[in-house]
C-alpha cells in the first residue's frame, strides 16, 4: 500500500496556479525526498495533504483512504514553517498542551516517548527560547510525532543547521521509518544531506511533477568520472582527449566521464611528460543529476 497518492491535483491562487495536475507516489515506509525551485509548490503540496488548504481539482488519498477521513487524519504528523511553541513555556510544557489538544490520555508517558526518539529526554526542562535552532526543529518533530502518526510531514527541517545538528537530524529521520514504520515526507534545498538517507525522490517544477525515482534509479543514472590536475591542464586535456571520448575542463579541473580507471588515466598523462598534482573518482550524485533535469526545457 503506499501512504501518499495524489492525481491530477490542482490549487491556483488569485488565478494562478501553484499546482498544475500534480501527480506522486510515497510508498509505504519511504524517506521521500520532495525536492524543487522555491515556489515550485512543495510547501503548497504538503498543506494541502495536511488539510491546511483545499484543492481547486484532483485526489489525495493516505494508506487507501480520501484524505479528508477523519480516521486518517489522525494517522498524520506534521512541522510545516515552525513548531508553534510558546517560548516562555518549557519543552515538557509545550509537549503537554499539544498532547490535551490531541486528545492523548497517557500524556507524561507519550511526551517522554516522543523526547527519546529525538535525543532530548534530557532538556526537557529547558525554555524553548533557550533552545538552539537545531534543538528547535527536533522539538517540532517531536510535536509532530505524538500520538504515534504512520505519516511524518517536514518542510525544511535541515535548512540552517550546522553539521552535528544535519547528523543527528539524519540519525532521527532513519530511525523513525526503521524503528517506528512511519513514512516520512520531506521538503529541502540540501541535497547532500538529503541524499544520504532518501529512499525516494520527487522533483516538482511549476506545480507538476516532472521526475519520480528511487535511490537505487538514482544509484543506476549515476555517471562515474575521474577529477585531474596537472601542472599543464591544457596540454593534458589534449592528450586525454585523443584517448577518451567525453573529456571536458569545469571547475578548475579535468573531467574525464565514464571512466573510474585512475591508473590507466595517471599512466597516459605520465608517459607523455605531465606532472599530476591531483587524480580522484567522483560520481555525479543527486545535486548533479537535479542541477540537469532542472535545465532541461522538457522534462
Amino acid at each position: 500500500m503506499n501512504a501518499i497518492e495524489i492525481h491530477d491535483l490542482k490549487k491556483s491562487f488569485r488565478g494562478l496556479y501553484a499546482l498544475d495536475g500534480l501527480n506522486m507516489t510515497v510508498p509505504q515506509g519511504a524517506i521521500y525526498g520532495f525536492i524543487g525551485e522555491n515556489g515550485s509548490g512543495k510547501s503548497t503540496t504538503e498543506k494541502l495533504i495536511c488539510g491546511h488548504l483545499v484543492p481547486d481539482g484532483g485526489s489525495i488519498k493516505l494508506f487507501g483512504r480520501d484524505y479528508t477521513d477523519p480516521g486518517v487524519r489522525v494517522r498524520v504528523g506534521a512541522l510545516i514553517e515552525n513548531a508553534g511553541c510558546f517560548p516562555e513555556s518549557s519543552v515538557r510544557v509545550n509537549l503537554m498542551m499539544q498532547c490535551i489538544n490531541l486528545g492523548i490520555s497517557d500524556r507524561a508517558e507519550e511526551i517522554m516517548r516522543v523526547l527519546r526518539i529525538v535525543r532530548m529526554e534530557d532538556s526537557a526542562h529547558i525554555k524553548f527560547k533557550s533552545c538552539s535552532l537545531g534543538m528547535k526543529q527536533r522539538i517540532g518533530i517531536a510535536m509532530a510525532l505524538l500520538g504515534d502518526p504512520a505519516l511524518l510531514i517536514l518542510d525544511e527541517p535541515i535548512n540552517g543547521l550546522d553539521a552535528d545538528g544535519m547528523r543527528i537530524m539524519r540519525e532521527i529521520l532513519v530511525d523513525i521509518t526503521k524503528t517506528y514504520g512511519c513514512t516520512v515526507l520531506i521538503s529541502s534545498h540540501i541535497l547532500g544531506e538529503l541524499e544520504k538517507i532518501a529512499t525516494h525522490y520527487g522533483i516538482i517544477r511549476q506545480g507538476r511533477m516532472i521526475r519520480e525515482l528511487t535511490a537505487a534509479d538514482l544509484e543506476g543514472r549515476a555517471r562515474v568520472f575521474t577529477s585531474v590536475k596537472t601542472r599543464d591542464d591544457s596540454t593534458a586535456l589534449n592528450l586525454l582527449r585523443r584517448r577518451y571520448a567525453d573529456v571536458r575542463y569545469e571547475d578548475g579541473c579535468i573531467h574525464v566521464y565514464g571512466e573510474d580507471d585512475t591508473a590507466a588515466i595517471a599512466a597516459c598523462l605520465v608517459e607523455n611528460g605531465q606532472r599530476v598534482w591531483e587524480l580522484k573518482k567522483n560520481k555525479i550524485g543527486l545535486e548533479e543529476y537535479y542541477v540537469q533535469l532542472m535545465s532541461k526545457k522538457e522534462a
